[in-house]
Formats: C-alpha cells, structure tokens, sequence
C-alpha cells in the first residue's frame, strides 16, 4: 500500500533528501515544509511548502498538508526542536504516523528510528520483565556495515547549513533555531577548544591510560552537551556545571578517602563552558584536592572499562558502561534505567553500594533495543547515509513498527 510522506527538519546533511528520493523512487508520495534556509540548502531543487509564521500557527499548516496531501507518515530528526513538538502531538491526534530520527543508542554505526518519539519519549517499555522474555527470542544483532565518517564531513554539512541561515532574516523572518547558541558564537568556541586539543590531545591520552591502568579506584563521570535535548529536555539539569558540582558535594561527603573520580569532557563540546575552573573551585569547596582527574581528551572504552563505577545523566555511556559490567547510576532516566541494569539507589549510597548490571539482562534488553530501534548506517557521510537510506526504508513503509511487532 502507498503512502503519502510527510518530511519536516532533518539533520543538517542530505539525508533526508536522499531518503525521499528513494521513497519516491518506490511510488509514494513525498512532500516537505521547509522552516529555515538550511533546509531549502539540502533539499535542492525539489518541491516543497515553505512555512514563515509563528510556531503557534503550524497545527493549521499541518492540517492544510494532511488534508491536501492524504499524508500518512510523518518524518522528522530529533522530538524536541520547536517546530516538531506540536507535530508530533498533531499527528497522533489526526492519525498520522511519526517516524522519529536520533543519532544512534549504540555508536558508531547505528542511528536510531522510532515511532512517535526517542530517548525520554521512547515507546519503549519500562519492564525488565518484558525485556527478559522478549529478549530471550531474539537472535543476536547482526554485525553492522562499518564505515569511516570523519568529524570534518559532519562540520563541513553544519556549516553550510549555518552560512545558508544567513538568509534566514528575509526569507524566514520568524524561525528561531532550536540550538542554544547561535552559530557564531559555536564554531569559535570549537575554533578555541580545538586549537588547544592539538596541543594536548597526547599529553591527555596518556594521562586517560595511565589513570585506567594504574589500580586506583576511581569513578568516571563522561559530560554531555550542554545544547542537548537530553539535558534541555530529559533533565532537571540546566546545564553540566550544575551535574559537576552535584556530583563532586555528593562525592565527596559519602565516596572512600582513597577513591578518586575522573571527569572526562565530551568530544564534540566546544569550550563555551570552564569545566577546568568550575572543577577547581568545587575542589576547594569540598576538599577534594587531588582526587579529582579532568580530562579534555582520552580513551573513553579503557576509562570505563576499568572504572569503579559510571554516573551519567542520561548518556549513551551508560550503555557502553553496562555492557562491561560496571555499576552505572543514572541522575534521570534514559532508555536504560531500569532495575537490574542500573543501580535504583541514590547517588550517595552509591560510592559505597553500587552493585554491577546483570550481564544477561544487559545482552536480551541490548537485543530487544537493537531490533526494535536501531538502524545500521550514519547521517553524515556518503557511505553512512547510503546504508540509513537502505536500511530505513523497509521500517517507514511497514505497517507495524519493529517494536510494536514485538509488543
């Protein structure tokens, strides 16, 4: 049966592009809104609607286009964006199926697909019963089709999207970008915090494998984006100054005298924060001097593989965490909160009790996720977009979702 798709934003390359194109190659009908000059950059020539109101009028827009074009899907990257949250909660009301894009729950070759909502508005279920039983009937995951997508291809797209929005103030007037800092003002935070990285990145390296090898016991605290939906979104956080100072009172007042704990930065972050001195000044304050190890680059697999154990907010470490059999505390509640995987007591009981995931939980819920979620393939180079694009596909135009399969 045909149907009729609906795109909205997508990332910042030509993905989404792309993947109409095949849609369409297939007979169903595509059709698009653009909502900022980016998107018109990376859809090229084809047909689209181009929506300059205010976010309050486009539930009538979309009415317009459900109506007009007997749409019957709805595709769109990440849940969160403005012009996407009253889309998703339409679609469901008028009957239109919403296929969501994220990047992946396991990295580096997956992306994610779900229907009507990822991370913190996942569909999936919150059981570990169910990921037991259900777990235990599927076949282990495939290996995925490796590729090589280079930081470079991913800035490059972002930049060219970024220069196109210069246009934005005349042809789209009312767009207000979901990101929390404009563009500018990023790239010459990463500019910055990159320069420095060369000069470092060994000296760092060095200091990442030194602290695993070395028997200390330690925690590993990984930071996550400031910018991200996962923090803006699915935290009580403002931001990971707030997480650092959280973490290191609770720490310090209930962890071993002889344990220390590592902050490692995220790769893509880019400086606009002093993680160095808010570190410091949480040191003094809580007389942690000396037990406390920042830093800005590093083997993250080793540091967790010998790590004590993980707090994350809600980052897909904790995923990498529990799949080495390390105590993993979350401070809000991804995917894989659930007991049996990660430890359900309070941060302060957990320097002292934190237990390990159980292994085989971990291996059937991994199970379950990777079937019902998880797309072999990337957003940002040639390779990866040709294998989402293939790999999606036969998941948008199924009746039923992978999930609700197994449901």
């Amino acid at each position: 049966m045909k149907r009729s798709f609906l795109f909205l934003q997508g990332p910042a390359t030509p993905f989404f592009a792309r993947l109409a194109d095949r849609l369409a190659s297939e007979g169903h009908a595509v059709h698009r809104i653009h909502f900022c000059a980016g998107d018109a950059l990376y859809w090229g020539a084809r047909s689209a609607s181009w929506f300059r109101g205010d976010v309050g009028l486009l539930r009538d827009v979309l009415d317009e286009h459900y109506q007009r074009y007997g749409i019957t899907d709805q595709i769109l990257f990440g849940d969160r964006r403005p012009v996407h949250r009253p889309a998703v909660a339409h679609g469901e009301v008028c009957g239109v199926r919403t296929h969501v894009f994220e990047e992946g729950y396991f990295r580096p070759y997956w992306v994610t697909l779900e229907r009507e909502g990822v991370n913190g508005h996942s569909l999936l279920p919150r059981d570990p019963e169910w990921f037991w039983e259900v777990g235990a009937r599927l076949p282990e995951p495939a290996q995925p089709v490796a590729f090589h997508s280079p930081f470079f291809n991913r800035a490059l797209h972002d930049v060219a999207y970024h220069v196109a929005g210069l246009a934005n103030p005349l042809l789209f007037p009312r767009y207000r970008t979901h990101a929390g800092v404009t563009a500018a003002v990023e790239y010459a935070g990463y500019l910055r915090r990159f320069a420095r990285l060369r000069l470092i990145r060994k000296r760092e390296q060095q200091r990442a494998l030194s602290i695993a090898s070395s028997g200390i016991p330690y925690y590993l605290l990984p930071l996550q984006l400031n910018t991200d939906a996962q923090i803006r979104d699915h935290s009580r956080f403002t931001h990971m100054g707030e997480v650092i100072e959280y973490v290191l009172e609770s720490f310090a007042h209930h962890a071993s005298p002889e344990a220390k704990i590592v902050i490692k930065n995220h790769p893509l972050d880019a400086g606009l924060m002093d993680y160095g001195r808010i570190i410091r000044d949480a040191e003094r304050r809580f007389d942690l001097r000396g037990r406390v190890e920042y830093l800005e680059d590093g083997d993250l697999v080793a540091l967790v593989a010998n790590a004590r154990g993980v707090v994350t907010v809600n980052s897909t470490v904790g995923l990498v965490a529990l799949e080495h059999g390390r105590p993993t505390l979350t401070l809000s509640d991804p995917i894989y909160n659930l007991p049996g995987l990660t430890c359900q007591l309070s941060l302060d009981a957990f320097w002292q009790n934190g237990v390990p995931p159980e292994l085989e939980l971990f291996a059937r819920f991994r199970r379950c996720v990777m079937h019902a979620t998880q797309i072999n393939g990337g957003f940002y180079c040639p390779t990866g977009m040709a294998l989402a694009v293939e790999n999606s596909v036969r998941v948008l135009t199924a009746e039923r979702s992978p999930l609700e399969t197994l449901l």
